[in-house]
C-alpha cells in the first residue's frame, strides 16, 4: 500500500480500523466519525432542498418479502439470511418460530413498504423518500478491500414514486444535484454511461423498450451525453451511472438513477389516477454518493488526506505559545465553538514549531496559535496550509475563519 492509499491515511489520521473479528466491517474513530456526519449531513441537507424526506427502514426483514421483490433470485448468495430462534412452546411469538428472516443488502422494497400504507392520489405524486440506508452483503473475503468493498455499508438510497409524464423533470432535477454535490466535493466534471438490460432480468422486452428510451430521453433534456454498456442494468430496469476521475486518473462508479417499471408491479405499489382508477407508479432509485463508506475511500485518495476544509474533522488547530496563555486560548475555543468550527487544542507544553509539525501530520487545514502578544491584543495569529498568515481581532478573526469553514450549501444560503 503507497501512502496515499486509503487504509495507510486512515490509520495514520485515527479514522478507522479494521480487524479480523469483524471482517468486512469498520470500526470509525472519533476523526473519522466526524467526517462521515459532516459528509452525511451534507448529503441530507442537500436532499432535503431537493424535495425528498428521509425515512428510516427495519435492516432485518422476512425472506418472502425479497422473494417476491425478486432480490432473492438475483443476490441470495450474498444475502445474510436464517432462522428465527427456535422458542420455548407458550411463550409470546411462537408464530415466529423458524420464519426464514434476511439482513437488507439494499431498501427500496422497504421505500415501497411505506408508499403501500395508504391508497395514493395522483395529485400526491411524485412522492420522494430518502434514506442511509445500513445494508449488508455477504462479499468474498478476497474482494474485501478496506473501505472500498465491505460487508457492512450505508448507501445514501432515494426513490421516487412518480407517473411516466414525471420521469424527465425527475431526472433532470437529480442530475443537478448530483452536478452540485460533486463540485462541492472536488469533482468539478464526471462521464455517463446508460446501462441497458442484462440477461439475467425482470419484465419483458417492451416493459424495457420503454424504460431505456425513457431514461434516455431524460438523459438527453438534462443536457448529458453518455456511452452505452450493454447489459449492465440492473435487474429491475436500465439505469445511468455517473463516473467520477480522481486526481490519480482512476475512475469511480458513485451515482446511480434507476429507472424501474417492475417493483412496483412486483410488490403491488399503486394510487388511484385522474380517472379515479388504480395505477402502478414508476419508481426511480437515486443515489449520489452510492456507498458511504467507499466514497469516503475515495475523497481521501482523491485529496490525499488534504479534505475540503469544510470536510475535515478539525478544521482548526489552537495551539498555545506558553502555558500562560491557556486560559485565553480556552476563550479562543469557546468561540470558535460558538461559531460551530470544529477546534482542537493543543496545549501540551511542547514548542510551537512542534505543534505546527503534529498540526500538519493530522492534516487540520488551519493553524491559529496563540501567545502574550495575543492575548494582550485579544487576537489570534492564523495559518493556512499554504503558509499564509495574518493577524486578526478575536471577534474578526472568528468571522473570517466562520466564512472559510462553511460547507458550500451553507455559503450559498442568503
Amino acid at each position: 500500500m503507497n501512502d496515499i492509499d486509503h487504509r495507510v491515511l486512515g490509520n495514520k489520521l485515527d479514522l478507522f480500523h479494521q480487524q479480523e473479528e469483524g471482517p468486512g466491517m469498520v470500526f470509525w474513530h472519533p476523526r473519522g466519525w466526524e467526517l462521515y456526519r459532516v459528509l452525511e449531513d451534507y448529503i441530507r441537507a442537500r436532499m432535503r432542498r431537493a424535495g425528498f424526506r428521509e425515512i428510516r427502514t427495519p435492516q432485518l426483514l422476512a425472506r418472502s418479502l425479497w422473494e417476491k421483490s425478486g432480490h432473492w433470485e438475483k443476490f441470495g448468495a450474498a444475502m445474510y439470511s436464517f432462522a428465527a430462534a427456535e422458542r420455548v412452546p407458550g411463550e409470546q411469538g411462537d408464530a415466529e418460530q423458524g420464519r426464514a428472516l434476511c439482513l437488507k443488502p439494499m431498501s427500496c422494497p422497504c421505500h415501497v413498504q411505506v408508499f403501500n400504507q395508504r391508497v395514493r392520489s395522483y395529485r400526491e405524486l411524485p412522492v420522494r423518500y430518502s434514506e442511509f440506508g445500513a445494508c449488508h452483503r455477504d462479499e468474498p473475503s478476497g474482494s474485501l478491500e478496506g473501505l472500498k468493498r465491505t460487508r457492512a455499508f450505508v448507501q445514501d438510497d432515494a426513490h421516487v414514486f412518480c407517473t411516466e409524464a414525471h420521469i424527465e423533470a425527475e431526472v433532470g432535477r437529480f442530475c443537478s444535484l448530483l452536478r452540485a454535490v460533486y463540485a462541492d466535493l472536488g469533482f468539478p466534471s464526471f462521464k455517463v454511461a446508460l446501462a441497458t438490460r442484462p440477461a439475467m432480468r425482470a419484465g419483458n422486452d417492451q416493459t424495457w423498450d420503454r424504460a431505456e428510451e425513457a431514461l434516455a430521453n431524460a438523459a438527453r433534456a438534462a443536457g448529458l451525453e453518455f456511452d452505452i454498456l450493454e447489459g449492465e442494468g440492473a435487474f429491475y430496469g436500465p439505469k445511468l451511472e455517473f463516473h467520477l476521475t480522481d486526481s490519480r486518473e482512476r475512475s469511480w462508479q458513485c451515482g446511480t438513477i434507476q429507472l424501474d417499471f417492475v417493483l412496483p408491479d412486483r410488490l403491488d405499489a399503486e394510487f388511484v389516477n385522474e380517472r379515479n382508477e388504480r395505477e402502478r407508479p414508476v419508481m426511480i432509485h437515486h443515489a449520489v454518493l452510492g456507498s458511504m463508506e467507499r466514497f469516503i475511500a475515495m475523497l481521501l485518495e482523491h485529496h490525499e488526506g488534504w479534505l475540503p476544509v469544510w470536510l475535515a474533522p478539525e478544521q482548526v488547530v489552537v495551539a498555545t505559545i506558553s502555558d500562560a496563555n491557556a486560559a485565553y486560548a480556552q476563550e479562543v475555543m469557546q468561540a470558535l465553538e460558538d461559531a460551530s468550527i470544529r477546534a482542537l487544542l493543543d496545549s501540551r507544553p511542547e514548542r510551537l514549531e512542534k505543534k505546527i509539525v503534529d498540526a500538519r501530520e493530522k492534516q487540520v487545514p488551519i493553524f491559529v496559535a496563540v501567545g502574550s502578544r495575543d492575548e494582550r491584543g485579544r487576537t489570534i495569529s492564523i495559518r493556512l496550509r499554504d503558509g499564509q498568515q495574518s493577524t486578526l481581532a478575536l471577534a474578526e478573526g472568528v468571522g473570517h475563519l466562520r466564512l472559510a469553514v462553511l460547507s458550500p450549501l451553507l455559503r450559498a444560503t442568503p
